[in-house]
């Protein structure tokens, strides 16, 4: 088969409700005259109706009708085709959204628990150690705690067309077949005086059928397929009595009325509570979902369900229309989501490819690369991409933190963090912090994925005389503690494979660092946590034994990804803000610039690994655009001035903060972080020179992204434990530090953004040159191709102004040479 198309130049499209293919397809002319060779698509198989992103996919193989049609599709790809570009589509293969009916696959693991069909396609644990939890899925969703939602009446029971559903608000769940005798009972007390009438004896009959259901227990194929077969006949003929009988129907209407109870009779609840403990989940307040949650999810995002890609049915359910689109030339290229998150990241790649070059029917090629490839994957610091992916590379964050370090003043190190240390009156040991951070999110957010592990370790510990004494509670800390001191996202260990010095280096240093920080847990419980980790089996130990091994280890490393980036980058980055210009994504913020020799070294590494790697400096899922970071980072340049003023600011500025409790709202921190961020994102006029006020939208967006900041860094507000008079007191000091015609601040600020402005406009130019010459494919991301001032979503993903740029690119595609 031929050779891949590799992109010579990348622009991101988000799509979504508000942008669809149609709009894409009218700006391809555009994006052509540009220079770009091929689209960078977001996903846009179906998801969540409202998704404003598409990684909360609920089918991979239909379109999102939100975005448009099969044929609107067809002539986006076809205008893309007739200007010779290409097309690489964001694949999401570790998650799905499950927060709405949409997801058929979820919708039928909550109708029939562990003998569902597709309950292996999730990774759910059905035998937690809570025994409440025994055969069932925890959906933490309610906003109160359970018995409260159930008195005030806020859970009904629905009936519609043979089937009865539980309805939370907007949410719907389905309700068993087996446990309709909880409604149907009523229904058929009701229906008493009609015992001679033949409706009355089907509708007995049913009840019977409902009775020999084969249980969601069952693990038999043939059970499971005659349970799922049977219930289907039992809704049909339930809907058709219906239809037939309007007194069958009545009575059904009656007993929902009675079962849905009335509120303020507690006993009245009763049935209902019985009917929804009867059910494959069990409905809890939100707040348990930290620590009872037994299923895998993305992150620590309830409505995203992590699925078992290692499975060969669940790759091939989720890949045919991908494979269609590939084999048909619509997409040439893949990016691949998160795939920290997969079970076995490199043999998903392989499998990826192969199927890849069978869909454009060819053989596979010599190097294993059949289609243009690149993955989600944070590196760092001076982390390598494994050699024996079948990739061409990343998503280009690594580039981005090496074009912002070397836009970063390293001898400015010094001043900067004295000044830093001054305004908040303490140190940061970086860290320290991530440790601490890390620690947190395990605690707040993640806790059950890793009491998960500590029961696995438990288990494993129980099988072997020399280690049957570690208590569960030692082996969860020295989890915990291990996870807390993994110094990079993940380790790539394989079963039956020499474990690489990468990986081993990487889990040695995990383990001593968690040793030296808990001196009262016993050594010999890390060591044996690291012997695991590291597959040094005793050798009496059995096949079963070694491949209980092999999945704990493999749960273990698609455990810390998450950990990483929920303690660094969704925590940490929002409180190191020493200069926040190095807190992004992929980025080191501990290192204050790095050498010229330093830069081209890591280019000639990407010449020589990965030529066709993606370069990028902005994404959807960065913390600011590349233009912000470049004024911001700018910073650098001039540490005396910034000292100076920030000192003054903080002055002129104390008048505005309120008294929360005992402290002064906001705190010295986030002032530092919003003077920052002032700098970077301060509005221009034509002539590029600084705006004298802020706009009321430019107010609202700052707003925003501090509120966003201060509950990420979970300090005196949070996202899980509001603190709203902390929240109010952020507004208010934004409004009253920008307020139009009032401000005394502003015009003190003034003298320094056009000073940064004009550092920042060389920093941008400078960094877009080094994106378009070094060795890597550049990606833009839409509307970076012109000055963009944005921050973290959802600022970033604002309706693009096309129109605008066609006309400036026309302006200079038309202007003479002495224009």
């Amino acid at each position: 088969m031929s050779e891949p198309r590799i992109p010579s130049s990348t622009y991101r499209l988000q799509f979504n409700r508000t942008f669809a293919f149609n709009d894409a397809r009218e700006i391809v002319p555009y994006l052509h005259e540009l220079g770009i060779s091929d689209c960078y698509a977001s996903p846009y198989f179906q998801a969540r109706a409202e998704s404003l992103h598409g990684y909360d996919i609920t089918d991979h193989n239909k379109l999102n009708a939100a975005i448009g049609s099969r044929e609107e599709y067809d002539a986006f790809v076809a205008e893309l085709h007739a200007r010779g570009m290409g097309q690489v589509l964001d694949f999401v293969p570790n998650h799905m959204g499950i927060g709405e009916p949409l997801n058929q696959w979820w919708m039928d693991v909550l109708e029939n628990g562990p003998s569902s069909v597709y309950a292996p396609y999730f990774d759910i644990d059905w035998r937690p150690l809570k025994s409440d939890l025994q055969g069932k899925v925890l959906l933490p969703i309610l906003g109160d705690q359970y018995g409260r939602v159930l008195e005030r009446g806020e859970l009904k029971v629905r009936y519609e067309g043979g089937a009865f559903f539980l309805n939370y608000y907007e949410h719907e769940w389905p309700i068993a077949p087996g446990t309709y005798r909880h409604v149907l009972q009523i229904a058929f007390d009701y229906l008493a005086a009609h015992k001679d009438e033949d409706f009355y004896a089907e509708f007995q009959s049913i009840m019977t059928a409902l009775d020999y259901l084969p249980r969601r227990s069952e693990t038999d194929p043939a059970r499971i397929e005659e349970r799922a077969r049977e219930k289907e006949i039992i809704k049909r003929r339930l809907e058709r009595r219906c239809a037939e009988a309007p007194q069958v129907r009545d009575a059904i209407e009656k007993a929902v009325v009675k079962i849905n109870g009335t509120p303020g009779d507690a006993r009245s609840f009763d049935a209902l509570d019985q009917l929804a403990e009867d059910q494959a989940y069990r409905l809890s307040f939100w707040r348990v979902a930290a620590e009872e949650i037994n299923y895998r999810r993305f992150f620590d995002i309830n409505d995203l369900a992590a699925i078992r890609m290692e499975l060969p049915e669940v790759f091939d359910a989720t890949h045919k229309l991908v494979l269609e689109l590939v084999g048909s030339g619509a997409v040439t290229g893949l990016r691949i989501d998160h795939p920290d998150g997969l079970y076995l990241p490199r043999e998903y790649f392989t499998k990826l490819q192969q199927r890849c070059a069978k869909a454009l029917g060819g053989a596979m090629p010599a190097d294993n690369r059949a289609i243009y490839l690149v993955v989600e994957k944070i590196l760092s610091g001076m982390e390598r991409l494994p050699n024996d992916w079948p990739v061409h590379g990343t998503t280009g964050y690594e580039f981005g933190r090496l074009v912002n370090s070397l836009l970063c003043d390293a001898s400015a190190e010094d001043a900067m963090t004295k000044t830093y240390r001054r305004f908040i009156g303490h140190s940061m040991h970086f860290g320290h912090l991530v440790y601490a951070k890390k620690r947190l999110v395990m605690r707040l957010s993640l806790a059950n994925d890793v009491n998960v592990l500590g029961n696995m370790l438990d288990r494993l510990s129980e099988k072997n005389r020399w280690f049957r004494d570690f208590t569960l509670e030692a082996l969860s800390r020295a989890v915990r503690e291990t996870i807390a001191c993994f110094p990079v996202y993940r380790t790539y260990v394989m079963p039956g494979e020499p474990v690489s010095e990468r990986d081993r280096a990487v889990i040695d240093r995990a383990v001593a660092a968690a040793k030296r920080r808990n001196p009262a847990i016993e050594e010999s419980v890390f060591n044996f946590l690291r012997d695991i980790l590291l597959f040094r089996f005793p050798e009496n130990l059995d096949e079963q034994a070694r491949a209980e091994h092999a999945d704990f280890v493999l749960k273990f490393q698609q455990c810390t990804g998450p950990i990483m980036a929920k303690g660094l980058e969704d925590t940490l980055f929002y409180i190191y803000n020493r200069l926040a210009a190095l807190n992004e994504v992929g980025g080191e913020p501990h290192q204050f610039g790095v050498s010229i020799d330093a830069f081209h070294t890591e280019n000639a590494h990407f010449q020589q690994n990965w030529p066709a790697t993606m370069l990028t400096t902005s994404t959807h899922d960065t913390k600011r655009s590349e233009d912000t970071r470049a004024r911001m980072v700018a910073i650098s340049e001039i540490p005396q001035h910034w000292r100076t003023n920030v000192q003054r600011w903080r002055t002129i500025n104390r008048r505005a903060k309120r008294q929360v409790e005992e402290a002064e709202a906001p705190d010295a921190n986030e002032e530092y972080l919003l003077y920052q961020t002032l700098l970077g994102t301060w509005p221009l006029n034509e002539h590029g020179a600084a705006v004298a006020s802020a706009t009321p939208e430019y107010i609202e967006r700052i707003q925003a992204y501090m509120a966003k900041a201060v509950n990420e860094a979970k300090i005196n507000t949070s996202w899980i434990q509001p603190n709203e008079e902390w929240d109010t007191a952020m507004r208010e000091f934004i409004a009253q530090l920008l307020e139009p015609g009032k401000s005394r601040f502003v015009p003190r600020l003034l003298p320094l953004v056009t000073e940064i402005a004009r550092l920042g406009a060389m920093n941008s130019l400078a960094q877009v040159l080094l994106k378009l010459t070094a060795p890597g494919v550049p990606d833009i991301y839409q509307g970076q191709e012109t000055w963009d001032f944005s921050l973290v979503d959802p600022d970033n993903r604002r309706p693009v102004d096309y129109t605008q740029r066609r006309e400036m690119l026309d302006g200079l595609t038309n202007a003479t040479p002495q224009e």
